[in-house]
C-alpha cells in the first residue's frame, strides 16, 4: 500500500475523533482554497497590521503567504488573527544578506508573476489585474511601502483606486480590498485556480492534526493497530 492510500486511512480514522459539522467545514473550505494566488509581506512592523493580514487571507481562501524579513522580525498578535495562522502556510525568508531577492526568485521559480501593490507606481487598478495566471502580490512595509529591490524586480504594479486626501490604505486594508476584488474574479474565471487532490488530503491531514489534541498518541495507536 503506498503512502497516499496510508494517508487516507489516516485522515478516515481523525476524521472519527471530530465532528460531522467540523468535518464538513474543513471539505467546505479545501473547495475554494487556492495557491493560484499568494501573498507576500516585506518587512512588516505593526503585529496587528501582520495578523490582520492573516486573517484576510484566511477569509478569501489564500493558502501561502510569503514574508520577508529583512529588518523586523513578524510577529502576529493572537487576538486579531483569531487563529487563522494554524489554517496557513507561512513560508519565512530570512537567511540571507537580500531576503527580498531570494523570495522573489523563489516565487518567479515557481511559475508566479510578481506583482507590487504601490499607489505611486504606473500600473493597472487592481480592478484591471488579470488573474489567469498565477500571481504574487507584495505588499511594503507600512510608512514606506514596498523597496526599491521589489519595484526593480516586479513584473507588473497594481493600484487601489482612491478619491480622498489621504495618500494610501492601511496596509491590512489594502489586502482586504484587493483580495476581496481578485478572488470574485478568479472564482468567474476559466483558470484552474483549485487545490489538487493530494494537496487537499496533504491540508486535511494537517487542519485535522491541529484541531486533535494529544494527536501525535492517536497517531501511533493508528500505526500499531494497522502492523
Amino acid at each position: 500500500m503506498n503512502n497516499t492510500s496510508i494517508q487516507k486511512e489516516l485522515i478516515d480514522y481523525l476524521s472519527n475523533l471530530i465532528s460531522e459539522n467540523r468535518r464538513a467545514k474543513f471539505d467546505e473550505v479545501l473547495n475554494y482554497r487556492t495557491r493560484h494566488i499568494t501573498i507576500v509581506l516585506e518587512d512588516l512592523y505593526q503585529p496587528h497590521n501582520a495578523s490582520a493580514v492573516l486573517r484576510s487571507c484566511d477569509i478569501f481562501g489564500i493558502q501561502d503567504i510569503h514574508v520577508i524579513e529583512n529588518k523586523n522580525e513578524y510577529t502576529i498578535a493572537r487576538d486579531i488573527a483569531l487563529g487563522s495562522p494554524k489554517w496557513l502556510n507561512i513560508h519565512k525568508y530570512n537567511g540571507t544578506e537580500n531576503n527580498t531577492v531570494n523570495c522573489i526568485n523563489t516565487l518567479k521559480e515557481q511559475g508566479y508573476r510578481i506583482v507590487a501593490t504601490s499607489p505611486h507606481k504606473n500600473g493597472c487598478s487592481i480592478e484591471e489585474l488579470s488573474v489567469e495566471k498565477p500571481l504574487a502580490l507584495i505588499f511594503g512595509t507600512e510608512l514606506t511601502g514596498i523597496s526599491d529591490v521589489v519595484g526593480e524586480h516586479s513584473d507588473e504594479f497594481v493600484t487601489i483606486p482612491m478619491f480622498g486626501f489621504t495618500e494610501s490604505f492601511n496596509i491590512s486594508v489594502s489586502a482586504a480590498l484587493c483580495l476581496h476584488s481578485l478572488t470574485a474574479k478568479l472564482h468567474q474565471s476559466a483558470a484552474n485556480w483549485h487545490l489538487s487532490e493530494l494537496e487537499k488530503q496533504e491540508l486535511l491531514l494537517t487542519w485535522l492534526r491541529n484541531s486533535i489534541r494529544r494527536v501525535e498518541l492517536i497517531e501511533q495507536y493508528f500505526i500499531k493497530k494497522r502492523t
